[in-house]
């Protein structure tokens, strides 16, 4: 069942012509073209070298601007904001919001993944504090780590750009800030939800792994259009995103960017370096920045 998944997703890069993932915005009364390109957190950093245009397009530009300044993330107040924000309300543990069939579920998926579960104390005190949510995304990572052995996570592809600007003393923008991601990306569910997504994630995991494989090779291939069929799979049940969902984590964030973007341009060639889900779609980066008046052409060189 996991190789047929696997293969009906990767099937879906075959079927796009989209092939860039480095754009060039012009027009609009800009007088000098700003550019903007799609990242993947889990894509190597040596790939950088595979987008046409690239190198050039980040000396020409004076500035980047990312979803988040990373450097943000280290401040000690903004450590103690991320880590408040994925633990449970004190004297709540995860086996007292999980049944005691679903810890067992649980516990088998991180056997498997991680070798240990909340039965070995160490893991527990770890994890067992931790909200749904936060444990789903480092279940995720860690699955993802396994398979992909040369993984660094202190090096990653989200952070190369802003590393590069700060090497050549450039300017550093970020579109939110440390407590509106906090928000957006951990509190934006009740944890009843949570629940619900992390007990899909452990029991259909064959598919969570397909569509990240499918991702991260429809990313190498440089196919939005790729991306965007992944993006739009489903399993057609309660674990499929509500459209509001979707809203609050992808589409209204791409419209708020939309508000920043043009007094950005303005001020200084820029290079924005923003998630490849935000750049697809009707309600994508590059279709509102069109309807925005702006010409947007992919660089092949």
């Amino acid at each position: 069942m996991k190789k047929i998944l696997i293969f009906a997703m990767l099937a879906l890069v075959s079927l796009s012509s989209q092939a860039q993932l480095l754009y060039k915005i012009s027009g609009n009364g800009l007088k000098e073209p700003s550019y903007i390109v799609g990242t993947y957190h889990l894509a190597k950093v040596s790939f950088v070298d595979s987008i046409p245009g690239i190198r050039r397009v980040m000396n020409e530009c004076k500035q980047t601007y990312c979803e988040l300044r990373m450097q943000d993330m280290f401040i000690p107040d903004s450590l103690a904001i991320i880590q408040k924000a994925q633990l449970l309300p004190e004297g709540t543990t995860l086996d007292k919001l999980l049944s005691a069939e679903e810890m067992t579920r649980l516990n088998a998926y991180m056997k498997d993944l991680l070798g240990a579960d909340m039965t070995n104390p160490l893991v527990a005190e770890q994890m067992g504090k931790m909200t749904p949510g936060a444990i789903g995304v480092q279940l995720s990572l860690a699955n993802f780590i396994k398979k992909e052995k040369d993984f660094d996570i202190n090096n990653q592809f989200d952070t190369y750009f802003q590393k590069q600007a700060i090497a050549q003393g450039k300017n550093i923008g970020g579109f939110e800030t440390i407590g509106f991601q906090v928000k957006t990306l951990y509190q934006g569910k009740s944890i009843e939800r949570q629940k619900e997504e992390l007990m899909c994630q452990v029991d259909n995991a064959d598919f969570y792994y397909a569509m990240t494989e499918a991702l991260i090779q429809a990313y190498y291939t440089q196919d939005l259009d790729a991306v965007k069929e992944v993006f739009e799979t489903k399993m057609h049940n309660s674990c499929d995103p509500t459209p509001e969902e979707e809203a609050q984590l992808i589409y209204n964030r791409n419209a708020n960017w939309l508000t920043k973007m043009p007094a950005v341009m303005a001020q200084k060639p820029t290079l924005f370096a923003v998630g490849a889900g935000h750049l697809v779609g009707d309600k994508g980066v590059l279709n509102l920045l069109r309807q925005a008046g702006y010409t947007v052409e992919g660089v092949t060189e």
